[in-house]
């Protein structure tokens, strides 16, 4: 493993990562331009904004996808050093796109998508986390921002050390995507999952 390896890892991971599935299933559905839409989002959860179920679907599968496949191919190619790496810059490419001015989406179907790659009992742990705090409090926000905290916390429990610095590292930047949620949250003005 070279510091040249990770970085061909990371770049490949990051022009992966940077593909705005949002706007191509918005464009292949004809809704429109998905930044003027509702929150200007790209994500899945933007995309459900404008009723089509099919198209917020296959985001969400689409931008999970991309961080696996980085994890999945980098990890084949080069170990799993390298699997996270490009993992990582897929998160930080579907957040911050060099295509569409770094304005990208909040990253939580790309997160889940690279810690299932990356060691899927951590991710079943995230996951189940996540609807358990989604079904209790009908905040998908505050259920990504839980999950995301405890990532870490799961993957030192289960064995996969490797994972945890990675984990932290994603869990701030999910905290710092999140961060008017946060503040709606706070004043208690956050809108609910089904709420309209």
């Amino acid at each position: 493993m070279t510091i040249i390896t990770l970085l061909l890892a990371a770049l490949a991971g990051y022009l992966f990562g940077a593909i705005p599935f949002g706007i191509v299933m918005a464009k292949v559905f004809g809704l429109g331009d998905l930044r003027a839409i509702g929150s200007g989002n790209i994500g899945a959860t933007n995309v459900l904004r404008t009723g089509n179920k099919l198209a917020a679907f296959l985001t969400l599968i689409l931008d999970a996808g991309k961080a696996g496949i980085a994890v999945l191919l980098a990890g084949a190619l080069f170990g799993e050093l390298a699997g996270l790496v490009a993992g990582l810059a897929a998160f930080v490419g579907h957040c911050y796109p060099v295509w569409l001015g770094f304005k990208g989406g909040k990253g939580v179907a790309t997160f889940f998508g690279l810690i299932f790659a990356a060691c899927w009992p951590v991710g079943l742990a995230a996951g189940a986390t996540w609807l358990v705090i989604a079904a209790l409090s009908r905040y998908s926000s505050l259920s990504a921002l839980i999950a995301s905290a405890l990532a870490p916390v799961y993957a030192a429990a289960l064995g996969g050390t490797l994972m945890v610095p990675f984990l932290i590292i994603l869990a701030l930047l999910i905290f710092w995507r999140h961060t008017e949620n946060i503040q709606r949250l706070l004043k208690g003005t956050e809108g609910k999952i089904g709420s309209k």
